[in-house]
């Protein structure tokens, strides 16, 4: 998307959505829309005046962040680099698993994140409803004629965009952050490959994936065009480029103010949904590692075998010639965790290419006694990614046999 497109360019058509009653919206005297009390109650509920004040103290913050911005660090794409290290580097240092055990000590981690969650879209409509003054088609020419504006400050209605931009963007970087925190996933954000790892979990950054994990259905009618649109094509070709997040973020967010005479509803909504759908993306990525972490764990502790354990999980996996993700996920945390807990590390295993069936059977003849742990490895193994495979159930069969014999 072109940041300096005519509004009417931004949604496919759908600018006119101004002028025509939707369920839930009515036409307001200027030709805007505006909701109706039922809309109003499911997009502002929970809001009260410590979640407000907690809001505008946190956009004190951010407009003291975007002072420090020039109009190349905005449309380059630098800003984000640059929030990157403010975001994170203090809040990273206090907020840990401890951080939360103190405060919900003994809750699930599930009941924790959906309560963070619900509060981070709270947080994220009501801070729309306050920057909504921002939100018309003036700024979005702004943006296209941004390289021609004076290198000394960012101009004013550029910086009240940019409230909204850098808020809603530190608010979900922040939110998948504490959803990997809650399910215990280890996260480095020194290490560049852990920090790339959350910048795509925060901001979804894989084409149709929240199509394709059905929680739009969650959204009103009335809004899913425009939430369908926010996330559509979002693959990003310069993978771990950081100015280039920026320019990204800064352009999906247009779509908020390319429809004219809208104002508030649309900005409370948008800011609301894209929230509660990263934050449930974030729960979906990190709760399935958690599970695959446990399994992990799991498996390491009920093995008295840990060495054979891994040559025979890798068997399984390489089976059908094809790795998932949640496979690669298991085979790198089950190393992780045999090193940890057993002192155990197969540099065979490590620089193998192609694996042969016939020297894990020779390993496993090497065993003596019960191996009922290596069947309960192949069996949970072979379901990690879902259903069993041909391949797999007939690794599974001729380890079984030989588990007999022995």
């Amino acid at each position: 998307m072109n940041v300096g497109a005519a509004p009417d360019t931004l949604l496919d058509g759908s600018a006119g959505l101004s002028k025509t009653w939707q369920p839930g919206w009515t036409l307001n005297r200027l030709g805007g829309l505006a909701m109706s009390e039922a809309t109003k109650d499911a997009v502002d509920d929970g809001g009260d005046d410590a979640d407000r004040e907690v809001v505008e103290h946190e956009r004190t913050e951010v407009r003291e962040f975007i002072k420090g911005l020039s109009p190349d660090d905005i449309k380059s794409g630098g800003w984000f680099t640059k929030l990157i290290a403010q975001a994170l580097s203090s809040y990273t240092e206090k907020v840990d698993w401890q951080y939360f055990q103190e405060r919900y000590e003994g809750v699930p981690a599930d009941a924790i994140v959906d309560q963070r969650i619900k509060m981070a879209a709270r947080y994220a409509a009501l801070e729309g409803g306050l920057s909504a003054g921002a939100y018309s088609a003036a700024i979005v020419a702004t943006l296209g004629s941004l390289g021609g504006a004076s290198p000394a400050a960012v101009p004013a209605a550029i910086a009240t965009f940019m409230v909204d931009v850098v808020y809603i963007t530190r608010l979900q970087l922040r939110l998948a952050y504490d959803i990997a925190v809650l399910y215990r996933v280890p996260l480095d954000l020194s290490d560049p490959d852990d920090m790339w790892k959350l910048i795509r979990v925060a901001f979804t950054i894989k084409s149709g994936e929240m199509v394709r994990e059905g929680v739009i259905k969650a959204v009103p009618v009335v809004v899913r065009p425009l939430i369908k649109r926010f996330y559509s094509g979002t693959v990003l070709t310069a993978a771990k480029s950081l100015p280039v997040v920026g320019r990204f973020l800064l352009q999906r967010n247009v779509i908020k103010i390319g429809i004219p005479l809208v104002g508030v509803p649309l900005a409370v909504v948008m800011n609301r949904y894209t929230t509660l759908l990263a934050g449930r993306h974030a729960r979906a990525v990190f709760r399935n590692e958690a599970r695959v972490i446990e399994l992990a764990e799991g498996l390491s502790n009920r093995s008295q075998h840990p060495e054979l354990m891994l040559w025979v999980a890798w068997l399984v996996i390489t089976a059908d010639q094809k790795i998932a993700d949640d496979e690669a996920l298991l085979i790198r945390h089950l190393v992780r965790v045999v090193r940890d807990q057993h002192q155990v590390v197969d540099r065979q295993l490590e620089h193998l290419v192609d694996i042969d069936p016939a020297e894990v059977w020779r390993r496993l003849d090497a065993e003596p006694g019960d191996l009922s742990d290596i069947l309960d490895v192949a069996d949970r193994v072979a379901t990690v990614d879902g259903a069993i495979s041909a391949s797999e159930k007939a690794v599974i069969s001729e380890l079984r046999d030989r588990c007999r014999r022995i």
